[in-house]
């Protein structure tokens, strides 16, 4: 049975007039990849720094590794949180850094972090005030892969890295997870990218959490349904439809799919056609602005 590392209940963050998050609960298991997903201001990185002890709820539980995290030494060094927006003292080098980082992780791998900066071609001896916004996210992945920290969170890892270093990441970080398992929280906008990494997703929508699955059977939880105007409508009905694109007298619908229902074979049977959702339409139909939606005419 897989212990549980993080344990959230009915977290909420208030901030004067705004809530920015909203009576959350979920649990992270330990050895296992989660991914945080959300637009801008859902409130992804706020709940990430409430789990981190960077800020403190307005009301609600948090549990990491059993215990309170605020001002808990021996919870804390167990956790390396990379934010987006890391900030280094005006004076650093990256070898500076990668010293400091040294001293904070107790299962810090110093030969894996001298491979990493090979092969991000980092120069050691720049200030980090001097770097690319590209560099400086290659400092953070470093620090957060090296540090072999039990609960490792990456917030936005990838900002200003091009494709090649991206897929540089994703693939030093799943080699080593398969060597050194921990668990691993990422935020990210690159849905499609990631999606081979994630074990299992939460969608954060306006501070509510409105999908917290395993990706495997999140892959099944939505279908788009194609065809005459009339049978997708009779398809549908009371069915949960999360868009709509009509086009003359043809529409595809996606709708959720209900647990313990065969639509794809309903649909199939109906002359229609049906073609599976990936986790970022599946995302963007979740979390997109509702528009009203213009007939296209054929």
């Amino acid at each position: 049975m897989s212990k549980t590392v993080v344990e959230v209940k009915q977290l909420t963050k208030v901030y004067k007039d705004h809530e920015a998050v909203k009576n959350i609960s979920f649990s992270l298991e330990e050895n296992k990849i989660y991914g945080m997903l959300g637009r801008n201001g859902a409130g992804k990185t706020t709940i990430m720094h409430m789990l981190t002890s960077q800020l403190f709820p307005t009301s609600g539980d948090i549990e990491v590794f059993g215990e309170e995290p605020y001002e808990n030494y021996s919870v804390l060094n167990r956790i390396c949180f990379i934010k987006e927006s890391q900030k280094y003292p005006q004076n650093f080098r990256v070898a500076d850094v990668l010293e400091i980082a040294s001293k904070v992780y107790p299962m810090w791998d110093e030969a894996f972090a001298s491979r990493l900066v090979k092969a991000f071609d980092l120069p050691l001896k720049r200030h980090v005030k001097k770097l690319s916004r590209g560099m400086l996210s290659a400092v953070g992945i470093i620090v957060g892969l090296a540090s072999r920290a039990p609960l490792t969170v990456f917030d936005e890892p990838y900002l200003g890295l091009d494709a090649v270093s991206r897929q540089l990441f994703y693939d030093q970080l799943l080699a080593d997870y398969s060597e050194h398992p921990r668990t691993v929280i990422l935020s990210t906008h690159l849905i499609d990218e990631i999606n081979e990494l994630l074990e299992h997703v939460f969608i954060i929508n306006k501070g509510e959490l409105m999908i917290n699955e395993d990706v495997e059977t999140l892959r099944g939880r939505a279908l788009t349904i194609s065809g005459h105007k009339d049978q997708v409508a009779k398809f549908t009905a009371g069915k949960k439809v999360i868009a709509e694109v009509p086009f003359g007298v043809f529409q595809s619908s996606t709708i959720l799919v209900e647990s313990g229902k065969n639509d794809k074979a309903e649909a199939t049977e109906m002359g229609l056609e049906v073609t599976p959702v990936s986790l970022q339409q599946l995302f963007v139909h979740l979390t997109g602005v509702p528009i009203e939606q213009t007939e296209v005419q054929s």
